[in-house]
């Protein structure tokens, strides 16, 4: 068993991932490690590069991920497939410095701690050619995530990072494993105080390949901010689903509207054509957002759409059948529209949530008892002893 595993997220980083491993062969020397690359089925063929080397290599180890995507998410896995007792995650694309990599290791052993972090906002650390824009965009960030994080970290934003296999094995089923930001994740999830300490170093330009920095990262974000926030209540996807919603019948009232003022059609044929419209844009939209990470594509994006039309309109009779029952008890109209609302949208969720892009929640009682015997196992057969 080695005592360092090196996680590293790679998507479409074919061209660094020779680099890399020679730079990490030439910073740990004397440390027993392994690099464990953790692929999302990059179309460049990453994935089979890593395998290439990895029968070069007696350390390296490939896991493909097919059908998943997600920084967050392959970094947790990558964890959760090693026995090591220390945890580095790190990019490929070479913009981390490895060579601070054994003080980060030497620190955490020597200081007791659960995380050490490499800071690009403390003495020695610098965020070199860092483009303005993303300046702004990483401090904005950095002011968000004090909503959901008690450390008070420089650098929370940071993808450069070291933890013992403990301190995972203590927050695990807590993540979020939403976006990119991992980082945050593991320390917003955690129920005490963290034992941290940061190391600074220059962040480096990128020599292949480019940034995975868009929009769709940034709602990732705020998703996972929200999931921290309030997610032990309301599931984060359901919110973002009903902001779809809310947009999809803004759309419906324009396009209604359009439909009247364009062609000499009744009132109800206007709203028919409008929500055939308005279902289809909700579709393709929670398909790109709501459930980025479960994308369909292809044929079974088709048989998505199918399958959404036929819950939408159950959704709907539901929605109907609520607000007309509450009407029967003399109930404003605006309460009784609002509830059927509800009800529909609940529905909807549910349902597409479930059947057509297959998302559960795993965070059992029994399976977070079950995981806690485990780890207990080993300090209960000492004291047996």
């Amino acid at each position: 068993m080695p005592e360092l595993s090196i996680i590293v997220p790679t998507y479409k980083e074919r061209g660094n991932l020779v680099p890399l491993l020679e730079c990490l062969e030439a910073a740990l020397g004397g440390i027993d490690y392994e690099v464990v690359i953790v692929d999302d089925d990059s179309p460049d063929g990453t994935s089979a590069l890593a395998r290439s080397l990895s029968q070069q290599r007696r350390n390296v180890r490939v896991i493909q991920r097919i059908g998943r995507k997600g920084l967050a998410s392959a970094t947790v896995e990558g964890m959760l497939s090693t026995s090591s007792p220390y945890l580095a995650v790190m990019d490929a694309d070479l913009q981390h410095d490895e060579t601070i990599l054994p003080r980060m290791l030497e620190r955490l052993k020597q200081e007791n701690l659960d995380l050490v972090i490499a800071s690009r906002k403390v003495d020695g650390g610098s965020v070199g050619e860092f483009a303005a824009h993303r300046r702004k965009l990483s401090d904005m960030g950095t002011r968000l995530s004090r909503m959901i994080c008690r450390a008070n970290v420089s650098d929370p934003m940071s993808g450069y990072f070291l933890l013992t296999r403990a301190y995972f094995h203590e927050v695990a089923h807590s993540l979020s494993s939403t976006g990119f930001k991992i980082l945050l994740d593991l320390i917003a999830s955690a129920s005490r105080p963290v034992r941290f300490a940061e190391v600074g170093y220059t962040f480096r330009s990128r020599l292949h390949g480019s940034s995975k920095l868009d929009i769709l990262v940034g709602l990732e974000y705020l998703q996972l901010l929200l999931d921290k926030l309030v997610g032990d209540w309301i599931p984060v996807t359901y919110l973002v689903f009903s902001m779809v919603g809310a947009i999809g019948l803004a759309v419906n009232l324009v396009l209604i509207f359009a439909v009247k003022s364009l062609f000499p059609v009744s009132f109800y044929m206007a709203q028919a054509i409008g929500s055939i419209l308005v279902i289809a844009l909700n579709f393709f939209l929670n398909n790109r957002l709501t459930f980025r990470s479960a994308r369909l594509k292809g044929w079974r994006a088709v048989q998505g759409l199918v399958l959404f039309y036929l819950a939408c309109s159950i959704g709907l009779a539901f929605n109907l059948t609520a607000a007309h029952g509450c009407r029967d008890y003399h109930m404003p109209w605006f309460w009784a529209s609002l509830i059927g609302v509800v009800i529909g949208s609940v529905w909807n969720y549910w349902v597409t949530s479930l059947l057509i892009w297959q998302i559960t929640r795993r965070r059992t009682a029994a399976i977070q008892q079950a995981y806690e015997a485990e780890l207990a196992g080993p300090a209960v057969a000492g004291a047996q002893k």
